[in-house]
């Protein structure tokens, strides 16, 4: 069964900011492919550094490896924030997960969270090329 990612209308899904620490694999729907790397992530979505911005309102398939393993979803593109020297920031949002991919997600920001609130670095999200 898919998950619909669906955002609380009066309160934001938690960030973990990643920094660029993970890689993400980008497919646009004419089957060209991006590089990336997660700035941060959240349930209902994400921030990229990318290369080139894409088009807003592109849908993507996106991809990344946390600690509970790959996770792989469909999602919107949204307006890029900000142009880098080498590249743009631009966020996602998730708008299908299959239930597996949801849960993985969520293990991995629950185990994020609950170590930052300790205190404890965590290393639920690992680097992998994809």
């Amino acid at each position: 069964m898919t998950h619909f990612p669906q955002p609380h209308p009066t309160r934001r899904a938690p960030r973990v900011q990643l920094g660029g620490s993970v890689a993400a694999a980008i497919q646009l729907d004419d089957g060209a492919r991006a590089k990336a790397k997660l700035q941060a992530i959240s349930s209902t979505g994400g921030l990229l550094h990318l290369a080139r911005a894409l088009e807003q309102g592109d849908f993507v398939e996106v991809a990344f490896q946390t600690k509970s393993g790959p996770v792989h979803g469909m999602a919107e593109m949204l307006s890029p924030t900000r142009k880098l020297v080498e590249g743009y920031l631009q966020p996602f949002r998730f708008i299908a997960l299959g239930d597996d991919d949801h849960r993985k997600l969520r293990i991995a920001l629950d185990s994020v969270l609950d170590r930052t609130l300790s205190g404890i670095p965590s290393s639920s999200f690992l680097p992998k090329t994809f």
